[in-house]
């Protein structure tokens, strides 16, 4: 779901009206928000994308799901979780979203090369 737009958009003042209702989207799970102004589109993804910690995890599941597949495991664990198809799946979506905000999903991946299925 989509929130709708925040017509403010000059200044600081704007950019913090902006940030305030992106919060407040997200806290009653929108995933997104449309734009008026190109000035609220880093607002925008700061706010709904993916923060570091939830890249690494999805990258992590990813490279270790491609292991865990190559070896015929349908679940496995990861930290002591269990990992199956949906969490795997939402690992792939959060990495796309990363990849569409900018991150260097790539070089994640060479650092968790060596991350196994437990």
């Amino acid at each position: 779901m989509i929130d709708l737009v925040c017509t403010q958009y000059k200044g600081d003042a704007g950019l913090k009206t902006l940030a305030e209702e992106c919060a407040g989207g997200k806290a009653l799970g929108f995933n997104g928000k449309q734009v008026i102004h190109p000035s609220q589109v880093e607002t925008v993804q700061n706010v709904y994308g993916p923060g570091k910690e939830e890249v690494e995890w999805a990258v992590r599941v990813c490279v270790a799901d491609e292991k865990a597949d190559k070896a015929g495991k349908g679940a496995w664990t990861m930290d002591g979780k269990m990992i199956d198809a949906p969490v795997s799946g939402k690992a792939r979506a959060v990495v796309r979203k990363a990849e569409q905000a900018g991150w260097d999903v790539a070089g994640l991946r060479e650092r968790w090369k060596g991350q196994e299925p437990e």
